[in-house]
């Protein structure tokens, strides 16, 4: 069985936290659903968003998506309408990798995998250049094999912890993560809020510092520059997708915003 911690994927993940923290500032983790706007809108949009990202996160459009709010829903319910499969979000990511050589993580809901089959997923997504998944709906303590077929094709793994998580549930998923921890900054789902991003994060990361072998990254309800700061004082990266999605959809500078987030995420 390969190492989990010691992946391809892993080690380039790792650098692109290690090179923003050398600059004084949280990594940039922007994110897109794959197929959105459209098919053909969608490599456009994404690399607007690479050209200010450190890690570049791409959404596999999904009927159930249980950890996104409303936004994101949409985005979703928009590209399968437009005929965005799992297989065709692989092959938009293969496009953008033949573009880039910045790291690109995959989050996908456990259904997704398995409607392709697990280790068919994860054959495609190393062909496509995928360096990591986000798997919001998978305990890093059931279903080993999804993680074990990952890190035989090179792949990182990143589970989610939340300000409801137990000391327990905390400790249990640093140690599992191994391309960066997601934390998320609120109870529910995923979206632009209005207020401070941090809340209960302190003390939340504190914990898992004790226990995390990977960088941590804080998501769900930063949408500018000035929430993006409160996160990057306490986190390893900043994670954003609705915010981009609500610009797209509104016709918006997609690029302005996202140049604004990521100067937001200095120290």
């Amino acid at each position: 069985m390969t190492t989990l911690a010691h992946t391809r994927g892993a080690a380039r993940l790792h650098a692109a936290f290690e090179q923003a923290r050398t600059e004084g500032r949280a990594a940039f983790i922007p994110y897109m659903t794959a197929g959105y706007p459209t098919a053909a809108g969608f490599p456009a949009l994404a690399q607007t968003l690479l050209a200010h990202a450190d890690i570049l996160e791409v959404g596999i459009p999904y009927s159930d998506p249980l950890g996104d709010g409303p936004t994101i829903q949409r985005a979703s319910e928009q590209a399968l309408a437009g005929g965005t499969s799992t297989r065709h979000s692989l092959a938009l990511v293969a496009g953008l990798r033949a573009q880039t050589d910045k790291p690109i993580v995959v989050m996908t809901y456990v259904n997704p995998i398995y409607a392709v089959g697990p280790r068919e997923f994860m054959r495609l997504a190393q062909r496509a250049g995928v360096d990591g998944l986000i798997l919001p709906d998978l305990p890093p303590d059931q279903d080993l094999e999804i993680a074990e077929l990952a890190a035989e094709h090179g792949l990182a793994v990143t589970f989610l912890i939340a300000p409801t998580s137990t000391p327990a549930r905390v400790a249990l998923v640093a140690r599992a993560c191994t391309g960066f921890l997601y934390a998320v900054s609120v109870t529910g789902v995923t979206g632009a809020r209005e207020g401070a991003a941090l809340g209960e994060v302190p003390a939340m990361l504190a914990l898992a510092r004790e226990h995390a072998r990977a960088p941590i990254a804080v998501g769900f309800g930063v949408k500018d520059a000035a929430t993006a700061r409160q996160v990057a004082g306490v986190a390893d990266g900043v994670v954003v997708g609705s915010a981009f999605i609500t610009a797209a959809a509104n016709g918006q500078d997609v690029d302005a915003l996202a140049a604004s987030i990521r100067a937001g995420c200095v120290r």
